[in-house]
């Protein structure tokens, strides 16, 4: 069986492993030069199984409005004139209420606590290295408005089998010991257990590597062009180079840029970039850096520790498809860095990146099934690609290959959108 995956990024990788370990004829399309190049490339670093929750909650909307009045937002809003941008949005506050989160989030956990199950099987079936820890994540909290608020967060987690420890000042140098150098600046925080932390992008090239040991083959610098389809299924997909490109069934992997090639085939997928930031600088000195992986919440800034460097990440931008890195653009990041690890690392040696995060308005991605019998989807995950890559990448391979996936599809497939 001849499966054409469209991305190879960390979820068109992992869904290319796993069809390829069931022994498929697999073939990797993308534009980049090589694997993990988007999205993939620089993002947080953690694999945040106990932090899976859709941005569409209750309260948000009068929290983005106090974030865009903030020196340090986490939240930018460009109001361009684009009827797709502003009916993401409206249905996006649509999913803001009770009911609507507690339904989105309890589909995400279903992928994210699948991922965190099969994630150690992958890593020990390929013994790849990908810079990877398992001390969990610290949510800091600078005032006790928000170590009390998180106690709706400490019940939700409870529901869904996700271990926590709520820690007083003393319990979070415990667990991220430079943090002694700045007790002043926080009163508390909740550590998530479970969750782990790598470089996404040392991963994807890692596991494209074994894919292509079990006989994947990956062509890259190919823009794909379109998607042929004839009658309820797909012919083929053309790129520029290759010309059209068959097979016996289809995954399209593409990230924010999915629904480009999708609405032209009458898929029409609520997926919308939203522009992330990062800065990554060499450790100076590891008493006084991060051990793991710390979110600030006041700034929604994750802080983790990658090696022998620091990847920082946040900032939310809904600004379209740019790309465009300006100079005051890691002005947030670069001052949670500096505020809360002053002696850890070299701001001044700090690269900094940009990326388009796919996201969904209910932050549930899409998986499985399209109109087309042999077209299969697996885009949307917003945030979270690299926590939920091994078991979405894994669910839809299975599927793909006629085997029952593991998990339930029920709510994660376009269905929930309608046509």
């Amino acid at each position: 069986m001849k499966i054409v995956v469209m991305g190879a990024g960390v979820i068109g990788v992992t869904t290319a492993y796993y069809l390829a370990r069931q022994g498929a004829e697999v073939v990797v399309l993308d534009r980049q030069p090589g694997p993990g190049l988007e999205t993939s490339y620089a993002n947080a670093g953690e694999l945040s199984y106990g932090m899976t929750s859709p941005w569409a909650a209750p309260g948000v909307p009068m929290k983005a409005l106090k974030w865009l009045f903030m020196k340090r937002r986490p939240l930018f809003i460009w109001p361009l004139i684009s009827p797709k941008m502003w009916k993401w949005g409206a249905q996006m506050l649509t999913n803001c209420n009770e009911s609507a989160y507690a339904l989105n989030k309890s589909r995400m956990v279903r992928i994210s606590n699948y991922s965190r199950d099969v994630m150690p099987e992958l890593i020990a079936d390929t013994g790849i290295d990908y810079d990877g820890r398992e001390q969990g994540t610290l949510q800091l909290f600078r005032t006790e408005k928000q170590l009390k608020g998180s106690k709706a967060d400490q019940e939700v987690l409870a529901e869904f089998d996700s271990p926590f420890e709520v820690l007083d000042r003393d319990g979070c140098i415990a667990a991220e010991p430079a943090l002694a150098e700045v007790k002043d600046k926080f009163v508390g925080g909740l550590r998530l257990t479970a969750d782990r932390t790598g470089d996404c992008r040392l991963f994807t090239i890692a596991l494209a590597e074994k894919a292509a040991e079990l006989g994947a083959s990956f062509h890259y610098g190919q823009k794909i062009e379109m998607i042929a389809v004839e009658g309820e299924k797909v012919k083929g997909v053309r790129t520029d180079k290759l010309g059209l490109v068959t097979g016996d069934a289809y995954v399209c992997a593409l990230g924010s840029y999915a629904p480009n090639l999708l609405n032209p085939i009458d898929i029409r997928l609520p997926v919308y970039p939203v522009k992330g930031y990062s800065v990554t600088l060499p450790v100076t000195d590891d008493r006084f850096a991060p051990q793991s992986t710390i979110m600030d919440e006041t700034h929604k800034v994750a802080i983790t520790r990658l090696g022998d460097r620091i990847r920082v990440a946040g900032t939310a931008e809904i600004a379209g498809y740019s790309n465009r890195l300006g100079p005051h653009a890691t002005d947030t990041v670069r001052h949670v860095i500096g505020d809360l690890f002053p002696k850890g690392g070299d701001l001044s040696q700090a690269e900094g990146w940009t990326g388009l995060r796919p996201m969904t308005p209910d932050g549930t991605p899409i998986l499985g099934p399209s109109r087309y019998r042999n077209l299969y989807l697996n885009t949307g995950h917003g945030t979270l690609g690299w926590t939920m890559a091994a078991g979405s990448g894994r669910a839809v391979a299975d599927l793909v290959m006629g085997k029952k996936p593991e998990i339930d599809f029920d709510g994660l497939t376009a269905e929930r959108y309608g046509r």
